[in-house]
């Protein structure tokens, strides 16, 4: 903007609108072992999203600041080709980056647990493996947002007469 004139996060302040937490990337080891450690929130049938609150006094050393921390995992096990991972590294920030995805103050890992079908989506970097695997993140994300169903607790056993 131009000198005098409010910027977007200014602007979006002053009529009370909340813009989106600003996102962190994980960078070390122990960010990501903090982080796989915890829960494990929502699976689709390529990816899992897992998450660590940043309330105890472990994350807090690890995570400086209080805002949104995001890393992804693209093992070479289920993704050969370094285009591959790439490519679907790049959708994982850009669909987590986005207004809707509705992440918490929280750290997050998104992890590839399956490989995509090499038969299916046979060049490294199509725009139709980058279209299929965007609509699984916004799944895995839609179902992160999803509160978690209460369970009923555990029956008690029948007890046989004798």
């Amino acid at each position: 903007p131009a000198a005098g004139t409010p910027g977007p996060a200014s602007t979006a302040r002053a009529s009370g609108v909340s813009s989106p937490a600003p996102m962190q990337r994980l960078k070390t080891r122990a960010q990501f072992q903090a982080v796989l450690a915890g829960a494990t929130v929502a699976r689709t049938a390529h990816f899992a999203l897992h998450r660590c609150a940043l309330d105890s006094e472990s994350s807090a050393q690890l995570f400086a600041s209080d805002d949104v921390w995001l890393g992804a995992m693209v093992p070479k096990r289920w993704a050969r080709r370094a285009v591959t991972r790439n490519a679907i590294k790049r959708q994982i920030y850009s669909v987590s980056a986005l207004p809707h995805a509705g992440l918490p103050r929280a750290a997050h890992v998104v992890r590839l647990k399956s490989a995509f079908d090499r038969k299916e989506f046979v060049s490294a970097s199509s725009e139709r493996l980058k279209r299929a695997v965007r609509a699984e993140l916004e799944l895995l994300l839609e179902r992160a947002a999803r509160p978690a169903p209460a369970r009923a607790p555990a029956a008690p056993p029948a007890r046989s007469s004798p």
